[in-house]
């Protein structure tokens, strides 16, 4: 089994440094297909630490870098700290004295374990989302603010938005009724804005004969 700081070193090679799989393989006399091996695993298969590493020079900086990304959360991807960034900051604003390699290799890391997840959503046919809107219209050469509703047919991306003065009562159920006229049918379900956001209407205000949309 190859030691934990042999495993470092060619993770540093190609992550930071650059070199390719077959550099580094020439550069520390490892076969190619252990360095793959390697950049798969931090640390050999089978190793687990006791403790996080000591990392005497990084530890008092990381709240700083921490709180660094999680800012970053809230900016455009084009406007965040890359890992040079945040070593600049750390060495010109805070007095950090240690070497890039290790802020690129904890930034890499953290990043790596709050990635975002993205789960596929699957919509059935026959169900249907609505919501009220808010836009500006011009209307009679006056621009003004009007509430728009909006129901949607997540499986099929089918759409109907009509827009009215006011998000009232009559304005949601007269939505709901334009909405099956023009999609043909009336949904199986629908999922509602949020209960404060609902004006009440009643069932035989919307219900008409059952047909599945498409």
């Amino acid at each position: 089994m190859y030691s934990v700081d042999l495993y470092a070193r060619v993770r540093r090679a190609c992550h930071v440094d650059g070199l390719s799989e077959r550099a580094a393989a020439q550069l520390f006399g490892i076969d190619r297909k252990t360095v793959s091996k390697i950049l798969k695993h931090s640390v050999p298969p089978g190793y687990r630490r006791s403790k996080p590493p000591a990392r005497p020079k990084l530890d008092p900086f990381i709240p700083i870098i921490d709180q660094i990304l999680e800012a970053d959360r809230a900016m455009p991807k084009k406007q965040r700290h890359t890992a040079t960034r945040i070593f600049e900051r750390l060495r010109n604003e805070h007095g950090f004295t240690g070497k890039l390699t290790i802020v690129t290799d904890y930034v890499r890391e953290k990043k790596r374990r709050t990635q975002e997840v993205f789960v596929p959503l699957v919509h059935p046919p026959g169900h249907a989302q609505v919501d009220f809107g808010e836009a500006l219209a011009e209307i009679a050469g006056a621009v003004c603010k009007i509430r728009y509703f909006a129901m949607a047919l997540p499986h099929s991306d089918a759409f109907f938005i009509k827009a009215y003065p006011a998000e009232t009562t009559e304005a949601f159920c007269d939505g709901h009724v334009s909405a099956f006229a023009f999609f043909g049918g009336v949904p199986q379900s629908i999922v509602p804005p949020p209960v404060s956001e609902t004006p009440r209407c009643t069932m035989r205000q919307l219900v008409a004969p059952p047909q599945d949309p498409a």
